[in-house]
């Protein structure tokens, strides 16, 4: 998979008019505490409240009548499922999610109203997709993977595409990693435009399934997780994804949920923004000294959500 910044053009022709081209904000706040300068790539302001529309809305275009007919699954914390359900309502498509029972009842209950059936099933992702890959052989559903697929990937990546295009000379983008969709379809539209673009991914230090296969050299499988971010919360890294930020990502940092909620009330404070707590460990990295760039560098931080569980955010304190 090695795609020119023309194949991210065409993937986000296959959206229109159905995503909207997010805003990069300067953030003058960050960009004084840190020396470079900073903006933020607002996918909290997306349908749906994240990016997780858009690989959706790319994969269906390429399934067959018979696929459409018989309807698509998919697994997911939160975000995805909203993303597949409004894409599928677009295209006509039923949908079935399968959720995690601890998933928050607020995107539980957006993923219903956007026509989807949901499934509650274990207390994190890949327990949910057990029951998803269940119902795929049960009902003969198509599965919408949420971050391991090649048409997925060039979907989340049209967020690059519009990093370049409202700013051509960026030097470094931050991007939180879950399973690793978006900072895949990310570095390589960035990389098409620019390969000496520097990519940082930002895990937590709780769930680091990309940092351990990184520093391994090979795909890992945690044994267990402590991470209360659902869009964070991953065992295992898709294989795809590994490859590609093995290819093409600098380095890959992991910091605590406290920090990265404690970003989420700095950018609410500093820039009167609302991102969930996977949007905000770019944020966290930069101010906790985590990501080495020099000084003047121009930076964006990739807000990936506004999807936020505020009962989360109870006790937390901005300083």
């Amino acid at each position: 998979m090695n795609p020119v910044l023309a194949d991210f053009v065409a993937a986000r022709a296959r959206m229109e008019p159905h995503v909207t081209h997010t805003p990069l904000l300067t953030s003058r706040a960050l960009s004084d505490a840190t020396g470079c300068d900073v903006r933020l790539k607002a996918e909290l302001f997306q349908r749906t409240g994240s990016y997780k529309i858009r690989g959706p809305l790319n994969k269906f275009t390429f399934l067959s009548d018979e696929q459409k007919r018989r309807g698509v699954i998919c697994s997911s914390a939160g975000n995805h499922a909203q993303g597949v359900a409004l894409a599928a309502r677009i295209h006509g498509i039923r949908a079935v999610v399968a959720m995690a029972e601890n998933a928050t009842p607020s995107k539980i209950e957006a993923t219903k109203a956007y026509g989807a059936e949901v499934v509650l099933h274990g207390r994190i992702w890949d327990e949910a997709n057990e029951k998803a890959l269940e119902l795929v052989e049960r009902d003969g559903l198509t599965y919408i993977h949420p971050f391991d697929d090649d048409q997925l990937i060039m979907g989340q990546g049209t967020v690059g595409l519009e990093i370049v295009q409202d700013w051509p000379e960026v030097d470094v983008a931050i991007v939180p990693i879950g399973g690793g969709g978006l900072i895949s379809g990310v570095s390589l539209a960035l990389k098409a435009h620019n390969p000496k673009i520097r990519i940082i991914g930002v895990e937590s230090s709780g769930a680091p399934a990309m940092q351990r296969s990184v520093s391994e050299g090979r795909l890992t499988t945690l044994d267990q997780v402590d991470c209360i971010i659902d869009g964070l919360c991953v065992k295992r890294v898709g294989t795809r994804n590994f490859e590609i930020v093995r290819q093409h990502v600098h380095a890959v940092v992991a910091l605590p949920d406290e920090r990265m909620f404690e970003a989420v009330v700095w950018l609410m404070h500093y820039a009167k923004l609302v991102p969930e707590g996977a949007a905000a460990a770019p944020v966290a990295a930069l101010l906790n000294g985590l990501i080495d760039v020099p000084a003047g560098s121009r930076v964006v931080c990739v807000l990936s959500g506004g999807n936020v569980n505020l009962e989360q955010l109870k006790g937390l304190r901005w300083n």
